[in-house]
């Protein structure tokens, strides 16, 4: 029998069986007990064994059931018995120290229900284990407060409050709501908050009234992706409202063509200029959003907060009775957000992380899908988070 087949030096391997899916392992720890847990006296004698199972790391694809011979001792001193602790076996379950890491790990990327094939216990008790190794990793680990911090929201069972390191495109970490109770108490417990310099967020009233409480030095910069977002809803506003009027192949061919007109100008090839003309040279109405909607986006190219507010005004009075029900939300948010949205021309700073990181979420929800809140927090956030050692922390 190869010594080292299990890898665990505290222990001697006494036989191995091999089936389709496991290996069965027999083994005793070598260092015998040499002092009573209860009153540490020496004075020990054998009280009879009993066999214990305790899986182990998976080997060559197969599990791993360790059947491990575990002593019973008397003390004659204090006249209590007890079993021998066996060394490398977690405290928790009939596991290996290594095997439940791993699990613990592995189950940051992988379903419960994977992992628990794979070692071969209950997929509850996979759930349990993940669980321990989380609240483990949350002693000796804290998530960095950026200087450039990103609020977004993201749907997992409902909206919850995502925060991002900006800088790093990293995930700080994912509360259980949105709202600004939730906010104040998140913001006001930060370490370092008051090194905070900007938030981007999107146009919701908890995240700014949260921040401007707590983090009054940290510049709030609305996220341009959230405005100008609003000018493609309010030219696709515009196309929806033209489908009454048009025949079904019409229907069809718009929908089938609504790529070009949410395109930007600029990025337009030779075919989709031809579809987009012919669309704006029929229909009026959704010639003139179009143009709305490029003439938006435009606004962003300015360099200072005045000129931006300036070309804002000029735009605005451009959008005539036939489409202003379409562009009203968008002319609403700007009114009511403006020194925020504004303050994008002073610090064009935007959470670009968010679109692909919503993406990977979406996924990570469909493949979990019936996990908890807390379950699927603590996958995100030890997947895609900015961790350092609390050791290494600087205070």
């Amino acid at each position: 029998m190869p010594a080292n087949i299990l890898n665990l030096p505290a222990y001697t391997v006494i036989s191995l069986a091999e089936s389709d899916h496991d290996y069965q392992i027999s083994a005793e720890a070598k260092q015998a007990v040499s002092m009573c847990p209860h009153c540490q006296s020496d004075r020990l004698v054998g009280f009879g064994r009993r066999e214990q199972m305790v899986r182990d790391l998976p080997m060559h694809g197969k599990r791993v059931k360790l059947y491990i011979d575990t002593r019973r001792y008397r003390c004659q001193t204090c006249a209590k018995t007890f079993y021998e602790t066996l060394p490398g076996v977690d405290d928790r379950r009939l596991m290996t120290t290594r095997l439940t890491a791993w699990m613990g790990k592995l189950a940051i990327k992988r379903t419960f229900a994977s992992i628990a094939d794979k070692v071969g216990c209950t997929e509850s008790t996979s759930r349990s284990v993940f669980s321990d190794y989380v609240n483990d990793l949350e002693k000796t680990i804290r998530f960095e407060t950026p200087k450039w911090m990103g609020i977004d929201e993201i749907h997992l069972i409902r909206p919850r409050a995502l925060i991002t390191n900006i800088q790093s495109n990293t995930i700080v970490e994912l509360l259980k709501d949105r709202n600004i109770e939730t906010m104040i108490h998140y913001l006001s417990n930060l370490n370092g908050k008051e090194n905070i310099q900007y938030v981007a967020m999107d146009m919701w009233e908890p995240y700014r009234d949260a921040c401007l409480v707590v983090l009054p030095q940290a510049k709030i910069v609305i996220d341009k992706f959230h405005v100008v977002k609003m000018a493609n809803e309010a030219m696709e506003k515009v196309r929806k409202g033209l489908r009454d009027r048009l025949t079904l192949k019409e229907k069809r061919g718009l929908m089938h063509d609504r790529y070009v007109l949410l395109k930007r100008e600029r990025d337009l090839t030779n075919k989709d200029s031809l579809l987009l003309s012919d669309w704006l040279k029929n229909y009026a109405e959704l010639g003139l959003a179009y143009r709305l909607k490029e003439d938006f986006f435009k606004i962003y190219d300015c360099s200072s907060p005045n000129e931006a507010q300036g070309s804002y005004l000029d735009w605005k009075q451009r959008v005539t009775p036939e489409v202003a029900d379409a562009f009203r939300e968008l002319i609403r948010a700007w009114d009511n957000w403006a020194p925020w949205i504004l303050e994008y021309f002073n610090h064009p700073i935007i959470n670009t992380y968010m679109e692909s990181l919503n993406n990977v979420i979406r996924v990570m929800n469909r493949r979990d899908r019936g996990y908890s809140f807390e379950a699927l927090r603590a996958k995100i956030l030890f997947a895609k988070g900015a961790q350092k050692r609390k050791h290494q922390a600087q205070v």
